[in-house]
């Protein structure tokens, strides 16, 4: 009997100059993206962060107005490690984020002021490969961000944007879903991997919370077992996985 063929991951697309990533707190790019957004920038790409909230109800024994700056903090330092330098919040608050009409507005607003090429967001399906349950934060910002991607280059929703001096956007290409279950592309982490490893390290307040084990070797031994894994599909090199939406004109 013949093994089964591993379904290789395709190369992400490379013709393009400004991405968008849109997630809900501080350290959901570092789970995973960071070592990728190292080799854009690297490549003279822009790259900018839009975050939902500043996490400030991510730490049990820490009060929201502490926690929030702290973590503020933490994103933006762990966000230079890879070489970007703009961060915005949109103030949603932690944990009980709502998908509606507001959120597609301020990530459509988001979209039409950085004008991206490449929009990234986080897994906005209900689990984790069937095994975990997905938090609402994630599953709002990563449905939201998907139809924020259309509503940016509709001058009929939202009008009140072009009032504010946001022209519409409907140059976004292709939306990228990282941490899903069912990835289609990837992007080689090998140059990257260790600033990623640094820039998770920079959530140390968060990560001393989250586990016991020494946050050096937690971050490294989480990221670099998920890219080798994700490297199985890409000709055995590290790599990052996403799930490429293109744009339907």
């Amino acid at each position: 009997m013949t093994e089964p063929t591993i379904t290789q991951l395709k190369p992400m697309p490379d013709d393009w100059q400004r991405a968008l990533a849109v997630v809900a707190h501080p350290d959901d790019l570092e789970y995973g993206c960071s070592a990728a957004i190292a080799a854009w920038t690297d490549g003279g790409r822009e790259v900018t962060y839009v975050l939902a909230t500043r996490g400030e109800a991510g730490i049990d024994t820490l009060e929201p107005e502490k926690c929030g700056p702290l973590r503020e903090r933490e994103q933006r330092a762990s966000a230079a490690v890879v070489g970007v330098s703009a961060v915005e919040f949109l103030d949603h608050r932690d944990g009980v984020i709502e998908y509606g009409i507001a959120l597609r507005r301020d990530i459509a607003a988001a979209i039409r002021r950085h004008r991206p090429e490449l929009v990234i967001t986080l897994n906005h399906r209900d689990t984790w490969g069937g095994v975990a349950w997905n938090t609402p934060d994630h599953v709002a910002v990563g449905r939201a961000t998907l139809d924020a991607a259309g509503d940016a280059g509709n001058r009929w929703i939202f009008p009140e944007l072009v009032e504010q001096g946001l022209e519409p956007w409907d140059g976004v290409r292709w939306v990228a879903v990282a941490g899903s279950s069912t990835p289609t592309h990837a992007v080689d982490a090998s140059a990257g991997l260790e600033r990623g490893v640094r820039s998770l390290l920079e959530h140390r307040t968060y990560i001393e919370v989250l586990t016991d084990e020494d946050p050096e070797a937690y971050a490294r031994r989480f990221l670099t077992g998920n890219a080798e894994a994700t490297g199985e599909r890409f000709g055995g090199k590290p790599a990052v996985a996403f799930e490429l939406f293109g744009r339907e004109f």
